[in-house]
């Protein structure tokens, strides 16, 4: 691991190459310690050595010194990175800073109970249009997940949690102590240089790292990105000829380096070498543009639409129904989301379907194959089986903080149920929704008693607490049996209180700063930082709508920072009555149909209805239902 590190002479200008040296380059200072690789030593360059500057990260450095014949990029790492991240930009600005004035859907979204969200989002919007004009990064101001983390004490889920989430499944020993080697940012060459860190602490993909020789002193502690390409394991500088330098505010500490460095990482752990490779993998996705699929139709719960691939980033998917002419009516969610089937799935299982007008498949499009969709457990429905008219517990896909009264209205093939919610279904039952029987959003009479749930009763029922025996006894309906209910409880790893970044299935293309607050088995009621209560969802533990912490900096999606308590406050005092009496009429005060609904909250414009929890299965189990008696 050490071969190639040594410490330089005094005069350290004899070990420029030849070359270098016919160009008359500057010598390095001779009181500059640095760590030789495969003989070569990087130094100062000046205006006749040809200087370059990488497209990529761009550092200024020796034109000879760059990557490939065109010389423009430093590494091999920045080539590659570059490559992929342009791609990444370009579906960026497409999504976020279109620089067009806002749409009729963008003025509809302003009349939503999460009217608070969206109009701080709509500032941040304007924030982002403006750095556009000047070709800065995307980036949210005033947020920063490290500081975040650091000022409040808090703790984020680990990565392990998230196995649908790149490195989920092959995260490994990556803990605190374990040494990277990172470009050393304490340094005055105009060359870009490397230096050993430690992890000394792990939030999601994000770690804060401490340069070696620093020992117990955090002045110059940095938060990065585990996963981002300038992060390599201890030896892969003396493997690709980079050189080690010891950050300038330590240089005095230590006159021999190497017997330094040997010293503490004998023993050390370190990032597999194959690490950058894995994430690489992990962050390659079946699903490509022009993919036609069938996905749940945000206006009619019941049925499914074509749709066709627009754009891929993170696994996450932005679909675009077939029909649309100017490509806005869209629909986002994960590629692993129980959402999305192939082309014929409705067919096969009886499932409502809306036809397209198009009559034959555009250039380019092609249904996506079977094998790419999330598979669901295989059910035996010749035995015992959930029939028409049994109740049970649902969470409610138009509001997913509660969990409801429901009943099956229709038992469709392969284990797949449509269900309604009491006291608010439309006469035709177009707010019929589909759960698989394994699904975790779907619980047995009595889950919310015993686990101290909230159970939201049937609009107008008005005897109150409800009782579930007494209702059974009244509307003459029998209990779904709870041995048909998914009681698989995986060692998930989440806590109370951890951080992470989630989708607000509200708002499904927005992803947001959130906390884990209550955990029930597999279930997460998860909390978005800065706003009430109202806006919790819950969603299951192996949901593809939850992420770690720096997924949407490792993967290019906008992240929405938490609310702050200025931009609440901001509302009209009139903005806020009105968000409140919509929402009093969204949460079941007032009963309508699907469509009435759609028409008073949104004038008859367009309405984005939330996700159910993913229907992926683990292993493990909890005895966690009661049995009512009829």
């Amino acid at each position: 691991m050490f071969d190639g590190y040594d410490s330089c002479s005094e005069d350290t200008s004899s070990s420029s190459s030849s070359e270098e040296s016919e160009e008359e380059v500057a010598p390095l200072p001779s009181n500059l310690p640095i760590i030789k690789n495969n003989g070569q030593v990087y130094t100062y360059p000046d205006g006749k050595s040809g200087m370059a500057t990488c497209e990529m990260c761009g550092m200024v450095g020796v034109r000879d010194a760059f990557y490939s014949k065109t010389k423009r990029f430093c590494s091999v790492s920045c080539s590659r990175s570059y490559s992929s991240n342009s791609k990444k930009a370009s579906i960026l600005a497409r999504l976020q800073v279109t620089g067009k004035p806002p749409t009729k859907k963008a003025k509809v979204l302003q009349k939503q109970p999460l009217v608070a969200k969206l109009a701080a989002y709509a500032q941040y919007q304007a924030t982002l249009q403006n750095q556009a004009k000047t070709k800065a990064a995307v980036s949210m101001e005033g947020f920063s997940w490290g500081n975040y983390i650091n000022s409040n004490s808090f703790i984020a889920a680990p990565v392990t949690c998230f196995k649908h989430a790149p490195m989920g499944t092959c995260w490994g020993d990556i803990s605190e102590n374990v040494r990277v080697e990172v470009p050393n940012t304490d340094c005055s060459l105009p060359t870009k240089v490397f230096w050993i860190a430690g992890i000394v602490k792990l939030a999601g993909y994000n770690a804060l790292l401490r340069y070696e020789g620093f020992e117990s002193d955090s002045a110059l502690d940095f938060w990065c990105n585990i996963c981002g390409s300038d992060i390599h394991p201890v030896g892969w500088c003396a493997a690709s000829g980079k050189p080690l330098v010891p950050p300038r505010t330590i240089q005095h500490k230590y006159t021999n380096w190497k017997a330094f460095l040997v010293k503490r990482l004998t023993g050390a752990k370190t990032l597999p070498p194959d690490f950058s490779q894995k994430v690489s993998e992990s962050m390659q996705y079946p699903f490509k543009p022009c993919m036609r699929v069938e996905v749940v139709d945000k206006r009619h719960l019941c049925r499914t639409r074509v749709a066709v691939v627009e754009s891929v980033i993170g696994g996450r998917l932005r679909l675009v129904y077939e029909e649309s002419e100017d490509r806005t009516d869209d629909f986002w969610c994960h590629m692993h989301s129980p959402l999305i089937h192939h082309i014929g799935w409705s067919r096969s299982i009886g499932h409502r379907f809306k036809r397209s007008d198009i009559t034959k498949k555009q250039d380019g499009h092609f249904d996506t194959p079977p094998h790419l969709f999330a598979k669901v457990k295989e059910v035996d429905q010749s035995g015992e089986w959930f029939k028409e008219g049994m109740k049970l517990e649902a969470i409610d896909p138009l509001n997913l903080s509660t969990i409801c009264v429901a009943t099956i209205r229709k038992v469709l093939a392969d284990g797949f149920l449509m269900i309604g919610i009491d006291g608010s279904e439309a006469a035709d039952g177009s707010d019929w929704f589909c759960y698989h029987a394994t699904s975790p959003s779907i619980f047995p009479v009595g889950f919310c008693e015993i686990n101290m749930i909230e159970l939201t009763p049937p609009r107008g029922y008005t005897k109150l607490p409800f009782k579930w025996f007494d209702y059974l006894r009244e509307t003459g309906s029998i209990a779904a049996p709870v041995k048909l209910f998914n009681k698989d409880v995986p060692n998930h790893g989440f806590r109370v209180g951890m951080k992470l970044e989630a989708v607000d299935l509200m708002e499904p293309r927005l992803i947001c700063v959130a906390t884990v607050t209550r955990i029930i088995h597999r279930l997460l009621r998860i909390h978005f930082d800065g706003w009430e209560e109202e806006y919790d969802q819950w969603v299951d533990c192996e949901s593809p709508d939850l992420y770690p912490v720096g997924w949407c900096q490792l993967t290019g999606y906008q992240l929405q920072p938490p609310a702050s308590q200025s931009s609440r406050e901001n509302q009209s005092a009139s903005s806020k009555q009105k968000k409140k009496a919509k929402s009093q009429q969204y949460k079941g005060h007032k009963k309508m149909t699907t469509l009435q609904l759609k028409e008073e909250l949104l004038d008859g414009e367009d309405y984005n209805f939330l996700q159910g929890a993913s229907d992926q299965e683990s292993n493990g189990s909890a005895n966690f239902y009661i049995k009512q008696e009829p």
